[in-house]
């Protein structure tokens, strides 16, 4: 018996003409122009800058070519990244949020030239109240349980050791980067700077200890002297930070006495004008510079400079949030540093 045509699988169905999906193109690199290559060049190899991380798929084609999702610049984006001529450091953000073990960071020693350098932020619990490690319940009132603020066990054995010991002659800082606090009255500030000190003094020798503050309370002529002093016995170093909390960076540098023999660490974070989560909105995906700031950009480079004729090198880390792009951000800042204006 013969088939009937409506049970005949028609020849032309729409299926068979539809397109394959397409094929990603592998990540790559992006095709630097030949003038970046030559500012590179010139750069100090004392000076090392970078970036708050390296996942963002907006830095296509400043940073990236290819298949440049999250996802995958998260997982093979940062062989890429390092082979941008003016990025020979990145800021370690994740570590902030959870202590990270050795074998991550050894993942991402692998990934660099040998000359690079991390810039890795400490776990939060080291830093702020009522923080407990992943899986623990959170520190509620009348709790007395102890959390992990300013203990510096924790920090060497859940922080430092993997980092170091991961990272090895790649770790550059070590940050602390403490959240504004409430220090009501002159009791409060002495006591911290009395218990940072004391944290510090305690942890392993070798590495660069960078603290970054958010209470600018701390940098009046009352207490400064006094933090400084304690940053220098302890040969820790402050990171110096543009960020709306804080006052500009001449002024954290001139009140904090920097150490002439200490690396000069910096971070530019966030305009003045502000808050992070509107920066983020107005700025993604942080393709252009859509605010320029040449007020901080021309700060950091003078004292970027200062370090590098004082033979201590420096570092500085730039968030997408401080202008609109951080790798432009930093090809701005590079020209700025080596192209200084003259006297």
């Amino acid at each position: 018996m013969q088939q009937s045509n409506d049970e005949t699988p028609p020849l032309f169905e729409e299926d068979v003409f539809r397109a394959p999906p397409k094929l990603r193109e592998p990540l790559g690199a992006a095709l630097h122009s030949e003038e970046l290559h030559a500012l590179g060049a010139r750069l100090p190899r004392s000076l090392w800058l970078g970036t708050s991380s390296w996942s963002f798929p907006g830095w296509k084609p400043l940073v990236y070519q290819g298949d440049s999702r999250e996802s995958t610049l998260v997982r093979e984006g940062l062989p890429f990244y390092a082979k941008h001529p003016l990025f020979r450091s990145v800021g370690v953000d994740k570590s902030f949020y959870r202590p990270t073990p050795r074998v991550e960071f050894e993942r991402l020693a692998a990934q660099v030239p040998d000359d690079f350098r991390f810039l890795v932020k400490m776990w939060r619990g080291t830093v702020e109240r009522g923080v407990r490690g992943p899986g623990s319940a959170p520190v509620t009132a009348g709790d007395t349980t102890p959390d992990a603020f300013l203990d510096p066990r924790v920090a060497e054995f859940d922080c430092v050791r993997p980092a170091m010991e991961g990272l090895g002659e790649k770790a550059g800082p070590l940050l602390f980067q403490f959240p504004p606090m409430r220090l009501a009255g002159g009791r409060a500030h002495r006591g911290f700077i009395s218990q940072l000190g004391n944290f510090l003094a305690a942890l392993p020798k070798g590495p660069i200890y960078a603290v970054e503050l958010r209470n600018r309370t701390l940098l009046t002529p009352e207490y400064a002297p006094r933090l400084a002093a304690l940053l220098a016995e302890t040969g820790a170093v402050p990171c110096l930070t543009v960020h709306p909390t804080m006052p500009n960076i001449a002024v954290q540098a001139r009140e904090l006495i920097l150490d002439p023999t200490r690396p000069l660490v910096m971070r530019w974070m966030l305009r003045s004008n502000h808050a992070y989560a509107e920066a983020k909105d107005l700025y993604e995906p942080f393709d252009k510079l859509a605010e320029p700031d040449d007020g901080s950009r021309d700060a950091l480079a003078r004292l970027a400079r200062a370090a590098i004729s004082a033979g201590i090198g420096a570092w500085i880390i730039v968030n997408n949030k401080a202008e609109g792009s951080s790798p432009l951000s930093v090809e701005r800042l590079a020209r700025r540093i080596v192209d200084a204006p003259e006297a």
